[in-house]
């Protein structure tokens, strides 16, 4: 591959602790439908995973070969127990996932797939477990045995949860552990755009990766008077604490913009969809599986790129994480068939 920029040059992660990352934000609980191309009204049959971006992400990294724990709360029943159960099953550290106590649920996502490129989301949000999230529930100690802290933007939505995302970035500067803000836009729970704006904002400024979608990035950007592109989005945060930004605009592929004004962008591989869907935390995880072990940018974006259309053409998310060296066989069976560029942008 083409030498660009080394992700060791551009950030440097802490040595010698036990965990990758500690992901901090929502575990949910995903119904998927097996009869396809139904509204959800015609739907009858679903299958069960594990969801919530954040928990597709530690799933993917763990699956890649990464040591990963969470920050979370679930509800105290038998979803509580499959979700952390799960997790303990893919090597995830779930010492700090936390049971609500005053009847919280877990998020239920019913996904409806009307086509391959056409789906929607339903989720039940209210009196929702992981914004149960409490300050008290953020241990410094736990944060200094991590090379990095991801933080996912619906967990800023509603208190407590904002407060203990807020009090996570406080101790990972503290503790000199590197903030990765995925930025997870979903409407369900915020008041406003003022809101959103405001507390994104106050996680973006300390990150030194950020990623998210155009409207991602428009939501957080509401009151800094840019002009709406992408450079002078990439341009602002990286005079903050940022050394990467990813910003994706879906089929069009993707491109991240380093500290050192460096732009790398990426096509999306070619693939036969299932769902519109998934792919983003595919992409996360092995982006982020390339950025922690240093590699260049344009592999971490192939890799990330490759795991994305993996993930849209299977049907659900968590469970169809595949390995690293399954992710390097479909870039290699891909570009033995549309030629080796493919991906580039």
């Amino acid at each position: 591959m083409l030498a660009t920029e080394q992700t060791k040059d551009l950030i440097q992660f802490p040595e010698n602790r036990p965990y990758d990352m500690i992901l901090l934000g929502r575990v949910a609980i995903d119904f998927n439908p097996i009869d396809y191309f139904k509204t959800l009204a015609e739907s009858a049959t679903f299958k069960k995973y594990v969801g919530g971006s954040p928990a597709n992400t530690a799933v993917g990294l763990a699956r890649l070969g990464r040591k990963c724990g969470f920050f979370a709360a679930v509800s105290n029943d038998r979803f509580g127990d499959y979700v952390t159960g799960y997790f303990q099953n893919e090597g995830i550290d779930t010492s700090h996932i936390v049971r609500c106590k005053n009847g919280e649920s877990l998020g239920l996502t019913f996904t409806e797939i009307l086509s391959p490129t056409e789906s929607s989301i339903l989720m039940y949000r209210n009196g929702i477990a992981d914004l149960a999230l409490a300050p008290a529930d953020i241990d410094e100690g736990y944060i200094d045995q991590a090379r990095s802290l991801l933080i996912s933007g619906t967990a800023l939505a509603q208190s407590p949860s904002r407060e203990a995302a807020l009090k996570a970035v406080a101790l990972a500067k503290k503790t000199g552990t590197p903030v990765i803000f995925d930025i997870d836009y979903r409407a369900y729970n915020w008041k406003s755009n003022d809101e959103i704006a405001l507390y994104y904002s106050m996680v973006a400024r300390d990150a030194r990766i950020i990623m998210g979608s155009r409207e991602e990035f428009d939501l957080t950007e509401k009151f800094l008077g840019l002009d709406g592109s992408d450079q002078a989005s990439a341009d602002y945060w990286c005079c903050q604490q940022a050394a990467i930004v990813v910003i994706k605009h879906g089929k069009e592929g993707s491109t991240a913009y380093t500290r050192n004004g460096g732009k790398y962008s990426i096509k999306p591989f070619p693939v036969k969809a299932l769902k519109s869907f998934g792919g983003g935390d595919g992409y996360a995880a092995s982006f982020l599986n390339g950025v922690l072990q240093g590699w260049d940018i344009m592999d971490c974006l192939e890799m990330g790129s490759a795991e994305a259309a993996m993930l849209v053409a299977s049907h659900g998310c968590s469970a169809d994480m595949p390995s690293e060296e399954a992710v390097r066989q479909f870039i290699k069976k891909e570009k033995e068939e549309y030629g080796e560029m493919i991906a580039r942008a």
